[in-house]
């Protein structure tokens, strides 16, 4: 399912031009490589070493595509594909009955190619199906060869290019198979977004390449565009041609349905299963959004506990902040008063100490005072007697006795 870059697109034939839309036929060969049977060496023999040897047998011709199918201890098998039908007889003669030297072996291996036809339904296989089928009915549509199921088709290359749109268009796939016929109905299962739901399968696959693919069936009005159809993609493969002139090919697996996948039975199965799967995805939705209100509104409620708690923690702080403040003021009050006691008592110590002091200076002061008055006195004393004894030196003994 990987594509592959093409750079000879002479036999191409043109399925639909605005979506640069090509079928080119299938060359494919089968390379067998018979391993010696007496190995001289244990050494592993490497599928990558091998292949390389076969892309260099094939040089100048290049082989576009090439993949082991098929590996065993007696032959390594591979799936190869070249640009176009023309080479396939070339390759052939480059490879068939040749002689191969492998890495590590003496003797050498010996090389074996066959042209390989494409797998491909044809008119008896779809005839002896509907013919010997059970519960079909010919006259319906959906019962009778009329439905192509194609897996494989990439995304892009069946998208509109407009739009940018990496998913593929019914739209766009009517109008490109529509040119073998009047198309009834297209289905893509991918894009029913309850289809994976239903059927426990997954169809947006992608391919070696990371090229992103997917699968369709399309009814077609009448048998003969049905017939038209498979016959123009038998031994076919898709290839898209882009503006800049690259070209890129990529193999489509094609088959008739088998299942009734389009008859009008199945489509209003699945239309009755996906009314289901909506109601149940309403309820489910409806589900979501009962769960959704309700975490809301626990939410909401814890958030309201939580605001009720972050007020009264906010109030009982404020409260404890009040009576903090309090405390502090009464402390700050009882510091106050008792700084104002110690205040008092130093001015009464201090006072008292002054008075005391005032008292010893004036104590001082009058016992020198007492000292000075009894010197006066003695000098005035003196003073007198000796003014006497001169008046009266007779009696100045007498005094003095």
């Amino acid at each position: 399912m990987a594509a592959t870059r093409l750079f000879d697109t002479s036999d191409a034939v043109e399925l639909y031009a605005p979506q640069c839309l090509y079928l080119k036929p299938i060359a494919r060969l089968t390379i067998s490589v018979m391993l010696p049977e007496s190995k001289s060496s244990s050494k592993l023999i490497s599928n990558w070493e091998v292949m390389e040897s076969l892309k260099r047998m094939a040089h100048p011709d290049q082989i576009t595509s090439l993949k082991v199918s098929r590996s065993t201890m007696d032959f390594i098998r591979f799936e190869a594909e070249v640009e176009n039908k023309n080479l396939v007889q070339t390759m052939w003669e480059k490879f068939n009955n040749k002689m191969m030297k492998l890495n590590g072996i003496n003797e050498m291996a010996r090389v074996l190619a066959a042209a390989t036809q494409v797998n491909f339904p044809s008119p008896c296989d779809w005839e002896s199906f509907f013919k010997t089928a059970e519960c079909l009915n010919k006259a319906l549509p959906g019962e009778r060869p009329d439905t192509v199921h194609m897996e494989g088709l990439p995304c892009k290359w069946l998208s509109s290019n407009q739009l940018n749109r990496e998913k593929p268009m019914e739209k766009i796939l009517h109008k490109v198979f529509g040119q073998f016929g009047e198309i009834r109905n297209v289905d893509i299962p991918m894009l029913d977004p309850y289809r994976e739901e239903m059927t426990g399968k997954k169809f947006n696959t992608f391919s070696i390449g990371g090229l992103p693919t997917f699968e369709a069936y399309i009814q077609y009005q009448e048998c003969a565009g049905f017939v038209k159809a498979m016959e123009s993609l038998r031994g076919m493969k898709l290839m898209y041609k882009g503006d800049d002139g690259k070209a890129l090919a990529c193999n489509i697996k094609v088959t008739f349905d088998t299942t009734k996948h389009l008859s009008d039975s199945a489509i209003e199965k699945r239309h009755l299963e996906r009314l289901k799967l909506q109601e149940l995805e309403k309820r489910r939705e409806a589900q979501k959004r009962k769960d959704k209100e309700e975490e809301q509104s626990r939410e909401a409620e814890r958030k309201r506990r939580e605001d009720e708690r972050e007020r009264e923690r906010k109030r009982k702080e404020k409260l404890r902040g009040k009576e903090h403040r309090q405390k502090e003021q009464e402390e700050t009050r009882r510091l106050r008063k008792l700084w104002k006691i110690k205040m008092e008592n130093e001015k009464e110590q201090r006072e008292a100490s002054a008075w005391e002091e005032r008292k010893l200076v004036l104590a001082q002061r009058k016992l020198d005072s007492y000292k000075l008055l009894t010197v006066l006195l003695n000098s005035a004393k003196e003073f007198a007697v000796h003014k006497m004894v001169a008046v009266f030196p007779d009696e100045t003994t007498v005094l003095r006795m």
